[in-house]
């Protein structure tokens, strides 16, 4: 298909669906979005197929039976979108964190200017995150200093969630050997394109933590993505899961 399709995991974002899904189909209206949700409790899902009634063919809807993960809910979203043979695939949070209206740049860097992978960085040039409190910009920010060290790659925001693939770019990886669930999903597929000499290009966002809901970071989040790049990184030298 020629025009994209936007891929968005939830879990329990019920109050954020409705004003996501209008400010993407107010910025790209060609888009097709997908919605992988996690059995959400607080009936997100519910809120998909009433604005599928009003969307036909527009809007997709995934139920999973349990709360799976971020990482594994974008490796079906891939899946889907690679069989329905969509050309520009696009990831994003449910919870307006990242502004719907950044997709046309990043469909630009795509299309006009050839690249394939195009992500939406808070630290292109500084930081620019709103609403978080200072220790969690920090994490982030090290932490993606951490994954340059570590890996060798030239990307300021590697833990980014707000991506343009082109469908060659995604179809050239083994989706299902993308190990990592949760911020080291998002670094293993940056990595991994990369290292198969895709061309990956940055634009500068700004990022505004949640207004609705709650966010999903714990600890174990975090430490796989810490012994998670050193382990990309290994496997790379290796040439393991390629």
């Amino acid at each position: 298909m020629t025009h994209p399709l936007v891929l968005v995991p939830t879990f329990n974002e019920r109050g954020n669906l409705e004003p996501f899904v209008s400010a993407v189909r107010s910025a790209l209206p060609s888009a097709d979005i997908l919605v992988i949700d996690d059995n959400s409790p607080d009936g997100t899902s519910n809120i998909v197929s009433d604005l599928k009634k009003e969307n036909i063919d527009r809007i997709f809807l995934i139920v999973r039976d349990t709360k799976l993960g971020l990482g594994s809910a974008y490796k079906e979203g891939f899946k889907w979108a690679l069989n329905k043979n969509y050309s520009y695939i696009f990831e994003m949070d449910a919870d307006l964190s990242h502004n719907p209206s950044e997709i046309i740049n990043l469909k630009e860097l795509l299309i006009k200017r050839d690249f394939d992978v195009a992500i939406g960085s808070r630290y292109l040039e500084g930081v620019s995150v709103v609403n978080w409190p200072l220790s969690r910009i920090f994490l982030s920010y090290f932490a993606n200093i951490y994954v340059r060290i570590i890996t060798g790659m030239p990307v300021k925001d590697a833990t980014s969630g707000f991506i343009g693939y082109t469908n060659e770019s995604l179809s050239s990886l083994n989706i299902d050997n993308i190990k990592f669930n949760g911020y080291a999903f998002q670094i293993e597929m940056k990595f991994k394109l990369w290292k198969k000499n895709f061309k990956l290009m940055e634009h500068q966002i700004i990022f505004v933590n949640r207004k609705s809901g709650k966010s999903k970071m714990d600890k174990n989040i975090i430490f796989e993505a810490i012994f998670g790049v050193i382990r990309l990184k290994l496997n790379s030298l290796f040439k393991i899961d390629e």
